[in-house]
């Protein structure tokens, strides 16, 4: 009798055991999800900024720029197409076009010297730059965020406590091959591209 109360205990401890590590995972695996959620609206904060910013750019660019209504519409599409995504994967892909499009607007601006010399220009240029390099900051964060979520959800043991939580890995922030093969360099207010 006392061998099956030994037996008894020991067991019901190691269950008790295995439920706190299964705790303990699953709540490290929320932690990752929301530090992942709150990487992504970091991104989505700053996005939302660069679009307040870039009617104010297209005004201040319209009266100097009559013969570039391309690169102006280029701009307006891109951020029109931001507006409009939904998933995180379509926000990166348009969020891709529109650092396109903003580097043709730039580089085009170049040709035009008064407004190079225009204050507000130069202020929302400088102000959007900000932007953009904080934007290039929260990707590299979101993307460690993403890596270690699906690394984590991946693994034995937590592959388990994943499925049963419906966890799904999720999508790093890329590059496109387009973005990935140009290069812009500039030498002394002139514009060159290579690949």
């Amino acid at each position: 009798m006392g061998s099956n109360v030994i037996e008894g205990a020991a067991f019901l401890l190691f269950v008790i055991g295995v439920l706190i590590y299964v705790i303990i995972l699953y709540n490290e695996l929320v932690r990752l999800r929301n530090d992942n959620d709150r990487a992504w609206a970091n991104i989505d904060v700053l996005l939302k900024q660069r679009h307040d910013e870039i009617p104010n750019l297209v005004e201040t660019v319209k009266g100097y720029m009559q013969h570039e209504q391309q690169t102006l519409v280029a701009v307006t599409q891109a951020r029109a197409a931001s507006m409009n995504a939904a998933s995180i994967g379509q926000k990166a892909q348009a969020d891709l076009l529109m650092t396109g499009a903003l580097r043709g607007l730039f580089a085009v601006a170049e040709n035009y010297p008064q407004l190079r010399a225009n204050e507000n220009f130069l202020k929302l240029q400088t102000r959007i730059t900000e932007l953009e390099e904080r934007i290039a900051d929260r990707r590299e964060f979101f993307n460690d965020d993403v890596n270690t979520y699906n690394t984590r959800i991946g693994q034995i043991p937590e592959v388990f406590v994943a499925g049963f939580m419906n966890l799904k890995p999720r999508q790093m922030f890329r590059v496109s091959d387009e973005e990935r093969n140009r290069v812009d360099v500039k030498f002394q207010g002139q514009a060159a591209g290579g690949a």
